[in-house]
């Protein structure tokens, strides 16, 4: 069965695999450049991995915690003005169920918010609150639950709240404390909650901003019926559909008039936060510009390997030519024994890299200062299809930069290697 391989098996990778695999000894020039370049390989590979599961992670990260307070796509009054102070919309069941057919469409749930002022014996904070039915879809806040429990729109309406970490540090608040709530309009008036529920998403934008009740306490706040809600919130399946559902959504809801004459304004978080979004839209350039220069960083160390390697080799080359085998064979067994350097230098950079990652996922090693990043620690997130991406890329990009040097095996001379030492 060997034999059998063997025969199967161009002449130029036996001797690459001899050459490769031959017992090195101290003589051997090329043994360090070699080592260099297969390191280089290992270490440009472990950046790129690192680049690509952090900013990916990254972007995931902040994007949940923006989507988490304001859902895919929102549908709104039109003469909101995009103040917080919202004006109503009623929009039919039958409508509500035709954007829930939608392909794509998670869920669709009722909000409504209100400025207000919290006010305590020492200090006091501008806040929105935020009303929330019984259809919200609380998975986010669960994951981000410091303390207590969510609210239960589901039972009567109660004075219960979820507020941040944030701003009880500030108010010096803590579970289970009551406050007053001013609110002002035409008069002012005051409702007092009760914490049930500490979050911190670390999105300080936010946290400092938004407790979340119960959409009884606003609707009773602005004399509204049952039927009347700020707005829409559409959570969906697949981010990358966001434009497409958006538009859809947008189909069904803009040539709808309330009573008032007041039309729908639909917007994805895209839109509602064009500066968050161009900020993560700019990490991926970062990531391309990481990629080419850890690419060249590798290339030259598989180049400079290269040359010392075919120099140290010259009386082979020579030998061989003077045996019959073309330049393009001779060039074969270099480009062979380079896919060996390369491969190895990848399957070191893949594991090193993916153990740091997986360590980095599980354990948080590295910290970063959530007022800065809106994290508290590195964040990683696996793009397997990236992953196998970028090997792919790797290998391929490694042995193109290859097959340049190997040319140099052409200049050899097999009647001057006779003499070289």
């Amino acid at each position: 069965m060997p034999t059998i391989f063997l025969k199967k098996m161009s002449f130029e990778y036996i001797i690459a695999r001899k050459i490769h695999f031959a017992k090195k000894t101290n003589k051997n020039v090329a043994r360090s450049a070699v080592r260099i370049a297969t390191i280089g390989i290992a270490v440009g590979l472990i950046v790129m991995l690192l680049s690509i599961n952090i900013v990916v992670g990254f972007k995931s990260e902040i994007r949940e915690k923006v989507i988490g307070f304001g859902g895919h796509v929102q549908i709104t009054n039109f003469d909101n003005n995009n103040t917080y102070e919202m004006q109503p919309i009623e929009m039919e069941s039958a409508v509500i169920e035709q954007i829930k057919k939608i392909n794509g469409v998670q869920s669709v749930q009722t909000f409504a918010t209100k400025p207000a002022i919290i006010k305590t014996d020492n200090e006091f904070q501008g806040v929105v609150l935020k009303g929330v039915g019984s259809d919200f879809d609380w998975d986010f806040f669960k994951k981000n639950l410091e303390e207590g429990y969510l609210i239960n729109t589901k039972d009567s309406m109660a004075s219960n709240i979820l507020i941040s970490k944030y701003l009880c540090n500030i108010l010096n608040l803590k579970l289970g404390d009551s406050f007053l709530t001013y609110f002002i309009g035409n008069d002012v008036r005051a409702r007092k909650f009760t914490i049930v529920g500490i979050y911190s998403t670390n999105f300080s934008d936010y946290d400092k901003m938004f407790i979340i009740c119960d959409i009884r306490q606003v609707q009773r706040l602005n004399n509204w019926s049952q039927n009347q809600f700020g707005g829409l919130e559409i959570l969906i399946n697949n981010f990358d559909n966001i434009d497409r559902i958006g538009d859809e959504v947008y189909s069904l809801t803009a040539n709808r008039f309330n009573e008032e004459g007041a039309s729908c304004l639909t917007r994805t978080i895209k839109q509602l936060n064009p500066q968050i979004f161009s900020w993560l839209a700019l990490l991926d350039m970062n990531v391309w510009v990481i990629l080419l220069l850890m690419f060249a960083v590798a290339g030259f160390s598989m180049i400079s390997g290269l040359l010392i390697l075919i120099l140290e080799r010259t009386s082979m080359i020579g030998l061989l030519k003077a045996l019959g085998c073309t330049d393009w064979s001779v060039r074969k067994i270099f480009l062979y024994h380079s896919f060996f350097l390369i491969g190895k230098g990848m399957l070191w950079g893949n594991v090193i890299g993916l153990i740091l990652c997986v360590l980095q996922y599980f354990f948080h090693i590295v910290p970063l200062d959530p007022q800065a990043y809106y994290v508290s620690f590195v964040p990683v997130r696996f793009n397997w299809l990236l992953i196998i991406l970028l090997n792919i890329g790797t290998l391929v990009a490694s042995l193109l930069v290859m097959i340049l040097p190997s040319y140099l095996v052409t200049k050899i001379s097999p009647a001057k290697t006779m003499r070289y030492e």
